[in-house]
């Protein structure tokens, strides 16, 4: 069993030395290529907006888009009856519930509840709504690219009488 792992390791070396020449780097700018780490609780929190959501929102920064890249992040809590006014996003936005339970809903279609552990893919440009129940508070990652710069379109308010879920899709 000795004997095979120097061969093994001399041909995982040789391979993967062959896989780097010839490997050239192609990047759409002059930036230095590198690994960047964002400390838990370095980007101070904000108050969600009265002007893009209902009740109390807690937005926590993850990641912002750095050109040539266009992704951002967000972990946001809403607190019970807490929600987003009805948006679009140009390039599809994917929320993780990570804590509580949530309510998302499609324009014109139902509302349907979400856990901890969901996934929602929302396609670009789909007009939508999520935040927490009536009762519950929730907690998602929020991941969205930027188009021209922006990576949200706000649209009206959700009203109360849209926001109430008689029949919930779970």
């Amino acid at each position: 069993m000795k004997r095979l792992t120097l061969p093994v390791l001399a041909f995982s070396l040789l391979t993967l030395g062959f896989a780097q020449v010839g490997h050239t780097q192609v990047s759409s700018s002059d930036r230095p290529q590198t690994v960047e780490i964002t400390r838990s609780g370095s980007q101070p929190s904000t108050e969600g907006s009265a002007d893009y959501f209902t009740g109390s929102v807690r937005i926590n920064p993850l990641f912002a888009a750095h050109d040539p890249l266009r992704v951002s992040g967000a972990s946001v809590a809403f607190e019970p009856g807490a929600r987003t006014a009805w948006h679009t996003h140009p390039l599809g936005q994917t929320l993780i519930v990570t804590a509580g339970v949530g309510w998302v809903q499609q324009w014109g279609g139902q509302i349907q509840e979400i856990r901890p552990g969901d996934v929602v893919q929302i396609s670009p440009g789909v007009k939508h709504w999520h935040g927490a129940t009536a009762t519950t508070a929730m907690t998602h990652t929020a991941i969205q690219e930027a188009l021209n710069g922006s990576p949200v379109d706000w649209m009206e308010q959700v009203s109360d009488e849209q926001y109430q879920a008689p029949n919930v899709n779970q």
